[in-house]
């Protein structure tokens, strides 16, 4: 038997998981019904202190992938990767065509490209259940064609930052890189905060390595976007509700396992997490570099700061988060 099977899901039936699983794991009204932070909510100044008292060191960590035109988009409902073009060069300035007094030159330049095709938050206005939104508003009174009113990326772009764990799954469980496929349960998330001697709880911001993106870096992008991967099992989202952690991360193009335990089924776990959970996702994050300096000193705790893009309405933005030790 499967994961879903020893929880008491079919397979074939991702309708009744959701519809069972969602009422119990709901934090709709918990804040109240104006509330459009959800589980930033337990993001508090104690816990953005207590993130700070981790700096040891002053060793940081960029955790975003390149924003260029090499990235592992497919062009999937539109998504690309970025296109970067410069307005103003060097070889302007040389030429003296710019129009500037006394010598003077430089250059300038413009980036176009999905927010949500390279290292990113989801927001909580990006995934709806049945056209219903985080805490019980329906989905066309939050986002329209002007953007998401209520719940945009903006509301919590002076929050994300605090106490930072990573659980290196890949590490403990996978030996260094999990399988495609591979569905990560709570028992492999416990365990793995037990092996580096870490406690998860309240208002902690989760990172998630499978190491999918280090493989990617290393043999090419692939199927990396939207393809299969290793990902958090949808059997998890008890423990996402439970443990009242503020986001979660990962390495991996949507966070949750592909392909999906369902079938039929599209992303079940963002059905639950975001629009019930209120919970927000990262999605495509480099954690390499940061998980060999945690094996190394044994230290899997550490500020982060991840503050998305201040994007006016968006459903989600992307981010360069740094990890400091």
């Amino acid at each position: 038997m499967g994961l879903l099977e020893d929880h008491g899901f079919r397979a074939d039936d991702a309708e009744a998981a959701i519809a069972e699983v969602a009422p119990r794991v709901s934090n709709a009204g918990r804040w109240g019904a104006d509330d459009v932070l959800g589980t930033m909510n337990f993001l508090t100044d104690e816990k953005r202190l207590e993130g700070a008292r981790l700096v040891r060191h002053g060793r940081s960590f960029s955790l975003s992938m390149p924003f260029d035109m090499d990235g592992p988009q497919r062009g999937w409902r539109r998504r690309t990767n970025p296109v970067h073009t410069m307005l103003d060069t060097g070889t302007d300035a040389e030429r003296g065509v710019q129009g500037f007094p006394h010598g003077i030159g430089g250059a300038d330049d413009v980036i176009a490209m999905p927010l949500q095709c390279a290292t990113q938050w989801d927001g909580l206005g990006h995934i709806f259940d049945h056209g219903m939104a985080y805490n019980g508003r329906r989905a066309g009174d939050v986002v329209t064609g002007l953007g998401d009113a209520i719940t945009g990326i903006e509301t919590v772009a002076d929050r994300i930052a605090g106490r930072g764990v990573l659980l290196d799954v890949a590490h403990v469980i996978g030996g260094g890189e999990l399988p495609d496929g591979y569905p990560i349960s709570t028992s492999d998330l416990e365990q793995t905060a037990a092996a580096h001697g870490i406690h998860v709880g309240r208002g902690d911001l989760v990172l998630v390595r499978t190491g999918q993106m280090g493989r990617a870096k290393r043999d090419g992008w692939g199927e990396y976007a939207g393809g299969p991967a290793p990902g958090l099992s949808f059997t998890t989202a008890d423990w996402l509700h439970r443990a009242e952690i503020a986001a979660i991360a990962t390495d991996t193009w949507g966070f949750e396992v592909k392909p999906n335990e369902f079938e039929p089924g599209f992303q079940p776990l963002h059905q639950v997490a975001i629009p019930h959970i209120g919970l927000f996702i990262g999605e495509m994050w480099d954690l390499e570099e940061l998980a060999a300096d945690c094996v190394a000193d044994g230290v899997y705790e550490f500020l982060l700061v991840a503050a998305p893009l201040r994007v006016t309405g968006a459903v989600g933005a992307p981010l360069n988060p740094i990890a400091i030790k």
